[in-house]
């Protein structure tokens, strides 16, 4: 079996470099698999649809439905004036408001694509307008997209929490310190680069500007606490909060701000379906390839084997992150998440790791998958924006992955990031 996953890798890499789109790629190397494999080649297509099979999946598109209503609406131009208004005084304040923005539509969209896709041509465009090469402000906005994920909600927690029997609430909570940690880190990077890249310092707006922002945009930032309230209490699942959001984004468009007209909505939902079918189709492929590789045993074979020699949790942990790190390269983060939880969250319990730690670790290593070439989903999302090349991108978001890294080595090595605000607010 394991000739069987080398030669079916082969065939991935192969369609790749023979320039096959990526989804395209990963169909053909499950085809392969079957074909070498004597298997009915309807399997195929039948774990590609397995793949959608799931409820929690439908909160996706109805999320990125969210985000284009508010662009369209012209609301997501609040959430980045308000952010501009509190942060941009600082030299490149246009990339730090980009962070903050994102850490604020974070607590609405819960996804790394969704929020690239929402807020995205907003920064890109600002920070493009203000000098900054477009490969550039396209990294940075990658780069803050992978907050999405991590500050609640969060679609992978949810798939993460019901797979692995643990709390949603818990890893909703425990995912607030690392998404700030994040947000903080990326501010840090743009700190140290502004000189070097000649991001210009703008003038402080004054605390009235912050104010009028703040009141401006008010309706717009209740969504996160409009979100997370509702699942808090039990009013809605995450599921239902997806659709709560999209009435809410209409109700905002339309009544409050008056910014969206009906014949907008046409091109709001095609643009949806667009980039839905963007994600979808590889979420499927990878469903696919991903049922491949665990039937021929390759996870089940190799884990155990590196857990078997490992005796000290943190050592446990670093070897997780740098399994995480290369899976998520080249898998889809939900499919490798589906495969890798039942190996490695029962031994992460045997050493004593806590879940909601480990729950996050495992979701921040296979989100940056989304930001790094070959998967790079997101990267996809910001080179359609920004009218980049996908190898350029590949180049300009490899200096933004290292403070991420950072923030990882942090919740790795110090537990309590992740585990405190959980059992002050929850208990232990």
């Amino acid at each position: 079996m394991s000739t069987l996953i080398f030669q079916i890798s082969g065939v991935w890499l192969l369609s790749i470099l023979a320039g096959f789109p990526l989804f395209a790629s990963m169909g053909l190397a499950a085809f392969a698999f079957v074909a070498l494999a004597d298997l009915s080649a309807s399997i195929v297509p039948q774990k590609m649809a397995q793949a959608m099979n799931a409820f929690p999946i439908v909160a996706a598109p109805l999320f990125i439905l969210m985000g284009n209503i508010l662009g369209a609406a012209r609301i997501t131009d609040r959430i980045v004036e308000f952010a501009t208004s509190v942060i941009g005084w600082l030299r490149g304040g246009y990339a730090h408001a980009s962070i903050l923005t994102s850490m604020i539509f974070a607590g609405m969209v819960g996804s790394a694509v969704a929020d690239a896709a929402g807020s995205g041509a907003i920064e890109i465009r600002a920070m493009k307008k203000a000098g900054y090469r477009p490969e550039t402000a396209a990294a940075i906005t990658a780069a803050a997209a992978t907050i999405g994920p991590i500050i609640p909600p969060s679609l992978p927690m949810v798939i993460y929490g019901v797979t692995a029997d643990v709390s949603i609430g818990r890893l909703f909570i425990g995912g607030v310190i690392p998404g700030i940690l994040m947000g903080l880190s990326l501010m840090a990077m743009v700190m140290l680069i502004s000189k070097r890249q000649g991001f210009r310092k703008e003038p402080f707006r004054g605390f009235r500007e912050i104010g009028r922002t703040f009141f401006s945009g008010f309706f717009a930032l209740m969504t996160p606490p409009l979100i997370l309230g509702g699942m808090f209490t039990g009013i809605f699942t995450p599921t239902e909060a997806a659709a709560v959001a999209c009435l809410y984004a209409l109700f905002l468009g339309f009544f409050v701000y008056r910014t969206l007209e009906v014949k907008q909505l046409g091109p709001i939902l095609v643009e949806t379906v667009e980039t839905t079918g963007l994600v979808m189709v590889l979420v499927m492929a990878a469903g696919a390839l991903g049922w491949c590789m665990s039937i021929s045993r390759v996870p089940q074979t190799l884990t155990p084997l590196i857990v078997e020699t490992i005796k000290d949790p943190l050592v446990f942990l670093l070897v997780c992150n740098l399994i995480l790190l290369l899976v998520g390269c080249f898998m889809e983060a939900l499919a490798a998440m589906l495969i890798l939880i039942p190996i490695l969250v029962p031994a992460a319990h045997s050493f004593g790791i806590d879940p909601v730690q480990f729950g996050i670790i495992m979701i921040l290593n296979l989100i940056l998958g989304t930001i790094h070439p070959p998967i790079g989903v997101v990267l996809f999302v910001v080179t359609r924006i920004a009218n980049v090349s996908f190898e350029t991108m590949s180049k300009a978001i490899l200096p933004w992955i290292v403070p991420l890294l950072v923030v990882l080595a942090a919740i790795t090595l110090w537990p309590p990031l992740t585990t405190w605000l959980p059992n002050l607010v929850m208990g232990k």
